[in-house]
Protein backbone atom coordinates (compact mmCIF):
# COMPACT_ATOMS: atom_id res chain seq x y z
CA UNK A 1 0.00 0.00 0.00
CA UNK A 2 1.23 3.35 -1.04
CA UNK A 3 0.77 6.53 1.02
CA UNK A 4 1.84 9.87 1.29
CA UNK A 5 3.90 11.43 3.97
CA UNK A 6 4.71 14.66 4.98
CA UNK A 7 7.89 15.65 6.55
CA UNK A 8 8.47 18.64 8.76
CA UNK A 9 10.00 20.53 6.00
CA UNK A 10 6.97 19.98 4.00
CA UNK A 11 8.83 17.57 1.72
CA UNK A 12 6.13 14.79 0.27
CA UNK A 13 7.44 11.56 -0.04
CA UNK A 14 5.47 7.91 -0.92
CA UNK A 15 6.00 5.31 1.27
CA UNK A 16 5.97 2.01 0.17
CA UNK A 17 7.53 -1.49 -0.03
CA UNK A 18 9.91 -1.12 -2.76
CA UNK A 19 10.85 2.64 -2.13
CA UNK A 20 14.42 2.13 -0.89
CA UNK A 21 14.67 -1.22 -1.82
CA UNK A 22 16.98 -3.16 -4.27
CA UNK A 23 14.69 -4.69 -7.27
CA UNK A 24 17.40 -7.39 -7.01
CA UNK A 25 17.08 -8.34 -3.70
CA UNK A 26 15.87 -11.94 -3.43
CA UNK A 27 14.07 -11.36 -0.33
CA UNK A 28 12.49 -7.92 -1.90
CA UNK A 29 11.82 -10.55 -5.26
CA UNK A 30 9.97 -12.71 -2.95
CA UNK A 31 7.70 -10.01 -1.00
CA UNK A 32 6.01 -9.28 -4.18
CA UNK A 33 4.46 -12.95 -4.81
CA UNK A 34 0.74 -11.68 -4.94
CA UNK A 35 -2.39 -12.60 -6.73
CA UNK A 36 -2.28 -11.59 -10.40
CA UNK A 37 -6.20 -9.98 -12.08
CA UNK A 38 -7.05 -11.92 -15.55
CA UNK A 39 -7.79 -9.08 -17.66
CA UNK A 40 -9.14 -11.31 -20.37
CA UNK A 41 -10.79 -14.35 -18.70
CA UNK A 42 -13.24 -15.30 -21.24
CA UNK A 43 -11.09 -15.64 -24.40
CA UNK A 44 -9.20 -18.99 -25.57
CA UNK A 45 -5.67 -18.32 -27.45
CA UNK A 46 -5.19 -20.66 -30.47
CA UNK A 47 -2.11 -20.84 -32.06
CA UNK A 48 -2.22 -22.09 -35.98
CA UNK A 49 1.78 -23.51 -37.43
CA UNK A 50 2.93 -22.29 -40.20
CA UNK A 51 4.59 -25.05 -41.75
CA UNK A 52 2.27 -27.64 -39.89
CA UNK A 53 -0.95 -25.56 -41.70
CA UNK A 54 -0.41 -22.52 -43.60
CA UNK A 55 2.37 -23.76 -45.59
CA UNK A 56 0.11 -26.69 -46.97
CA UNK A 57 -2.31 -24.38 -48.47
CA UNK A 58 -5.61 -25.17 -49.59
CA UNK A 59 -5.93 -28.48 -48.47
CA UNK A 60 -5.40 -28.43 -45.25
CA UNK A 61 -5.88 -24.37 -44.10
CA UNK A 62 -9.39 -24.18 -45.39
CA UNK A 63 -10.86 -27.02 -43.23
CA UNK A 64 -9.08 -25.14 -39.71
CA UNK A 65 -10.61 -22.22 -41.07
CA UNK A 66 -14.09 -23.55 -40.97
CA UNK A 67 -13.23 -25.19 -37.82
CA UNK A 68 -12.25 -22.10 -36.08
CA UNK A 69 -15.18 -19.81 -37.76
CA UNK A 70 -17.43 -22.57 -35.84
CA UNK A 71 -15.89 -21.88 -32.75
CA UNK A 72 -15.99 -18.04 -33.59
CA UNK A 73 -19.84 -18.46 -32.87
CA UNK A 74 -19.52 -18.92 -29.17
CA UNK A 75 -15.99 -18.64 -28.03
CA UNK A 76 -13.86 -15.38 -28.19
CA UNK A 77 -10.43 -16.19 -29.95
CA UNK A 78 -7.28 -14.91 -29.97
CA UNK A 79 -5.21 -16.09 -33.15
CA UNK A 80 -1.34 -16.38 -33.19
CA UNK A 81 0.22 -17.50 -36.34
CA UNK A 82 3.75 -19.05 -36.42
CA UNK A 83 5.94 -18.32 -39.84
CA UNK A 84 6.61 -21.00 -42.05
CA UNK A 85 8.98 -22.32 -44.95
CA UNK A 86 10.37 -19.08 -45.71
CA UNK A 87 11.39 -17.76 -41.61
CA UNK A 88 13.46 -21.45 -42.41
CA UNK A 89 14.97 -20.15 -45.76
CA UNK A 90 15.59 -16.60 -44.03
CA UNK A 91 17.44 -18.24 -40.91
CA UNK A 92 19.89 -20.18 -43.32
CA UNK A 93 20.38 -17.25 -45.54
CA UNK A 94 20.80 -15.08 -41.96
CA UNK A 95 22.71 -17.36 -40.59
CA UNK A 96 25.59 -17.91 -43.07
CA UNK A 97 25.83 -14.15 -42.90
CA UNK A 98 26.54 -14.51 -39.43
CA UNK A 99 23.65 -12.31 -38.66
CA UNK A 100 22.70 -12.53 -34.38
CA UNK A 101 19.79 -13.90 -33.17
CA UNK A 102 18.05 -10.67 -32.07
CA UNK A 103 18.03 -9.65 -35.91
CA UNK A 104 17.07 -13.34 -36.76
CA UNK A 105 13.95 -12.75 -34.18
CA UNK A 106 12.91 -9.81 -36.58
CA UNK A 107 12.92 -11.60 -39.52
CA UNK A 108 10.77 -14.26 -38.18
CA UNK A 109 8.13 -11.94 -37.03
CA UNK A 110 7.73 -10.29 -40.28
CA UNK A 111 7.06 -13.87 -41.71
CA UNK A 112 4.45 -14.67 -39.23
CA UNK A 113 3.09 -10.99 -39.80
CA UNK A 114 2.53 -12.17 -43.35
CA UNK A 115 0.74 -15.28 -42.32
CA UNK A 116 -1.60 -13.36 -39.83
CA UNK A 117 -2.87 -11.34 -42.47
CA UNK A 118 -3.27 -14.60 -44.68
CA UNK A 119 -5.20 -16.03 -42.01
CA UNK A 120 -6.91 -12.53 -41.06
CA UNK A 121 -8.57 -12.38 -45.02
CA UNK A 122 -9.64 -16.09 -45.01
CA UNK A 123 -11.64 -15.72 -41.33
CA UNK A 124 -12.80 -12.12 -42.42
CA UNK A 125 -16.13 -13.47 -42.86
CA UNK A 126 -16.44 -14.00 -39.60
CA UNK A 127 -15.78 -10.31 -38.26
CA UNK A 128 -12.25 -11.47 -37.49
CA UNK A 129 -9.25 -8.74 -37.99
CA UNK A 130 -5.82 -9.29 -37.83
CA UNK A 131 -3.94 -6.61 -35.71
CA UNK A 132 -0.01 -5.26 -36.44
CA UNK A 133 2.35 -5.97 -33.34
CA UNK A 134 2.62 -2.32 -32.95
CA UNK A 135 -0.61 -2.14 -31.63
CA UNK A 136 -1.71 -5.10 -30.97
CA UNK A 137 -0.93 -5.40 -26.91
CA UNK A 138 -2.51 -2.01 -26.32
CA UNK A 139 -5.62 -2.41 -28.00
CA UNK A 140 -6.58 -6.18 -27.85
CA UNK A 141 -8.98 -5.77 -24.89
CA UNK A 142 -10.84 -3.04 -27.20
CA UNK A 143 -11.02 -5.15 -30.49
CA UNK A 144 -11.66 -8.51 -28.52
CA UNK A 145 -15.03 -6.90 -27.18
CA UNK A 146 -15.87 -5.28 -30.66
CA UNK A 147 -15.39 -8.78 -32.87
CA UNK A 148 -15.77 -12.13 -32.38
CA UNK A 149 -11.69 -13.16 -32.75
CA UNK A 150 -8.37 -11.28 -33.27
CA UNK A 151 -5.20 -12.33 -35.21
CA UNK A 152 -1.84 -11.81 -34.00
CA UNK A 153 1.69 -12.74 -34.90
CA UNK A 154 2.74 -15.59 -32.29
CA UNK A 155 6.27 -14.30 -32.38
CA UNK A 156 7.14 -11.83 -29.23
CA UNK A 157 8.25 -9.30 -30.03
CA UNK A 158 11.45 -9.55 -28.53
CA UNK A 159 13.22 -7.87 -31.81
CA UNK A 160 16.69 -7.10 -31.38
CA UNK A 161 16.38 -7.88 -27.96
CA UNK A 162 15.72 -11.41 -28.46
CA UNK A 163 17.44 -13.60 -25.50
CA UNK A 164 20.82 -15.46 -26.66
CA UNK A 165 20.02 -19.24 -27.02
CA UNK A 166 21.90 -21.68 -25.31
CA UNK A 167 22.60 -23.17 -28.47
CA UNK A 168 22.96 -22.19 -31.87
CA UNK A 169 21.60 -18.28 -33.15
CA UNK A 170 17.49 -19.49 -33.68
CA UNK A 171 15.81 -17.30 -31.71
CA UNK A 172 14.57 -19.58 -29.33
CA UNK A 173 11.00 -17.51 -28.71
CA UNK A 174 9.18 -18.42 -31.68
CA UNK A 175 4.95 -18.15 -31.87
CA UNK A 176 4.72 -21.71 -29.75
CA UNK A 177 6.31 -18.71 -26.61
CA UNK A 178 4.87 -15.86 -27.98
CA UNK A 179 1.26 -17.42 -28.14
CA UNK A 180 1.45 -19.10 -24.49
CA UNK A 181 3.27 -15.32 -23.28
CA UNK A 182 -0.09 -13.46 -24.28
CA UNK A 183 -1.99 -16.15 -22.72
CA UNK A 184 -0.40 -15.83 -19.62
CA UNK A 185 -0.64 -12.14 -19.46
CA UNK A 186 -3.67 -11.41 -20.44
CA UNK A 187 -4.89 -14.32 -18.10
CA UNK A 188 -7.14 -16.22 -21.18
CA UNK A 189 -8.71 -19.64 -19.96
CA UNK A 190 -6.58 -21.50 -22.35
CA UNK A 191 -3.77 -22.14 -24.92
CA UNK A 192 -4.05 -24.36 -28.08
CA UNK A 193 -1.07 -24.88 -29.88
CA UNK A 194 -2.26 -26.35 -33.88
CA UNK A 195 0.44 -29.04 -35.12
CA UNK A 196 0.44 -31.70 -37.87
CA UNK A 197 0.88 -34.39 -35.29
CA UNK A 198 -1.11 -35.68 -32.97
CA UNK A 199 0.66 -34.34 -30.49
CA UNK A 200 3.70 -35.38 -28.49
CA UNK A 201 5.46 -39.46 -29.22
CA UNK A 202 8.90 -40.33 -27.69
CA UNK A 203 10.11 -39.64 -31.02
CA UNK A 204 9.22 -38.59 -34.42
CA UNK A 205 6.53 -40.16 -35.52
CA UNK A 206 7.46 -38.59 -39.33
CA UNK A 207 10.57 -41.16 -38.91
CA UNK A 208 9.64 -44.03 -36.66
CA UNK A 209 5.68 -45.36 -37.22
CA UNK A 210 6.45 -47.21 -33.99
CA UNK A 211 6.14 -43.83 -31.82
CA UNK A 212 4.34 -44.14 -28.98
CA UNK A 213 1.81 -41.22 -28.81
CA UNK A 214 1.95 -39.25 -25.05
CA UNK A 215 -1.26 -38.51 -24.27
CA UNK A 216 0.13 -36.01 -20.98
CA UNK A 217 3.43 -35.43 -19.72
CA UNK A 218 4.69 -32.68 -17.06
CA UNK A 219 7.20 -30.23 -17.56
CA UNK A 220 10.30 -32.04 -15.10
CA UNK A 221 9.46 -35.75 -16.63
CA UNK A 222 9.82 -33.91 -20.26
CA UNK A 223 12.76 -32.93 -19.53
CA UNK A 224 14.34 -36.06 -18.34
CA UNK A 225 12.88 -38.08 -21.31
CA UNK A 226 15.62 -35.89 -23.18
CA UNK A 227 13.81 -36.18 -26.57
CA UNK A 228 16.06 -35.60 -29.62
CA UNK A 229 12.91 -33.31 -30.94
CA UNK A 230 9.68 -31.53 -29.76
CA UNK A 231 6.50 -30.24 -31.75
CA UNK A 232 6.85 -27.12 -29.86
CA UNK A 233 10.04 -24.49 -28.58
CA UNK A 234 11.67 -26.28 -25.60
CA UNK A 235 11.95 -22.76 -24.57
CA UNK A 236 8.23 -23.30 -23.71
CA UNK A 237 8.81 -25.74 -20.77
CA UNK A 238 10.53 -23.02 -18.45
CA UNK A 239 7.80 -20.63 -19.27
CA UNK A 240 5.36 -23.02 -18.37
CA UNK A 241 7.47 -23.36 -14.78
CA UNK A 242 6.80 -19.63 -13.84
CA UNK A 243 3.43 -19.07 -14.96
CA UNK A 244 1.10 -17.98 -12.75
CA UNK A 245 -1.74 -17.90 -14.17
CA UNK A 246 -1.75 -20.63 -17.47
CA UNK A 247 -0.59 -24.21 -15.94
CA UNK A 248 -0.22 -26.02 -19.10
CA UNK A 249 -1.05 -26.32 -22.99
CA UNK A 250 -2.43 -29.04 -25.34
CA UNK A 251 -0.95 -29.63 -28.50
CA UNK A 252 -3.78 -30.70 -31.35
CA UNK A 253 -3.50 -31.95 -34.60
CA UNK A 254 -4.93 -29.68 -37.11
CA UNK A 255 -5.50 -31.82 -40.57
CA UNK A 256 -8.13 -33.19 -38.14
CA UNK A 257 -9.76 -30.06 -37.73
CA UNK A 258 -12.67 -31.13 -35.72
CA UNK A 259 -10.47 -31.57 -32.86
CA UNK A 260 -9.74 -27.72 -32.58
CA UNK A 261 -12.74 -27.11 -31.32
CA UNK A 262 -12.91 -29.68 -28.82
CA UNK A 263 -9.69 -28.70 -27.09
CA UNK A 264 -11.00 -25.09 -26.62
CA UNK A 265 -14.26 -26.54 -25.19
CA UNK A 266 -11.98 -28.57 -22.94
CA UNK A 267 -11.83 -32.27 -24.35
CA UNK A 268 -8.31 -33.41 -24.23
CA UNK A 269 -7.96 -34.49 -27.56
CA UNK A 270 -3.85 -34.24 -28.00
CA UNK A 271 -1.02 -34.17 -25.56
CA UNK A 272 -1.47 -32.08 -22.65
CA UNK A 273 2.14 -30.52 -21.13
CA UNK A 274 1.37 -29.19 -17.58
CA UNK A 275 3.27 -27.68 -14.68
CA UNK A 276 5.07 -29.27 -11.82
CA UNK A 277 3.13 -28.14 -8.65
Amino acid sequence: MTETVTNSDLRHHLNSLLMRESLLDRDVQASTEAPVIRMLPDTYVVKIGGRSILDKGRVATTPVVEALGELLASKKLIIGTGGGARSRHVFSIGIDLGMPSGVLAELAQADALGNAHILGALLAPYGVVAIPPEVFGHLLPLFIRSVPGVIFTGVPPYSLWEHPPEIGRIPPHGSDSGAFLLAECFGCQSVTLVKDVDGLYDCDPKENPGANFISEISTTELRKGNFETLPFERILLDLLDHSRLINQVQIVNGLEPEKIPAAVNGEQVGTVIYQDK
